[in-house]
């Protein structure tokens, strides 16, 4: 299982960014996908998780709202668009598929002035 994040930057208060994870080793189309967040001081947050088939994805409800899950199994990618973005959401961006402990190297989201 291989996870490739990417997407992330350096964002005003306000602001968008799009993140994407490329995912292989497994059968994408199969499994629920979700991103996950690690400010720095905390523990891994669950943000969003969409499921196998695209249906209704689910949202913490801190970024309910501004962010969209979306993703596309042909290209066997998942995608997380982060609108309005705030200070608090500051931090590195996971992508995890909904079976064993796999986890790619993340993206650095950064929300400052």
């Amino acid at each position: 299982v291989r996870l490739v994040e990417s997407g992330g930057g350096l964002v005003q208060p306000g602001g968008s960014l799009k993140l994407s994870c490329a995912a292989s080793g497994f059968r994408f189309s199969w499994y629920d996908m979700s991103w996950y967040r690690r400010a720095p001081g905390k523990e891994r947050e669950l943000v969003a998780t969409i499921g196998s088939a695209g249906g209704p994805p689910t949202y913490v409800d801190s970024v309910k709202g501004r962010f969209t899950i979306s993703r596309d199994n042909v290209k066997d990618t998942v995608y997380l668009q982060m609108n309005s973005l705030r200070p608090e959401d500051t931090a590195v961006y996971y992508c995890k598929p909904n079976f064993g402990h796999y986890w790619g190297q993340g993206t650095q989201v950064t929300v400052s002035p």
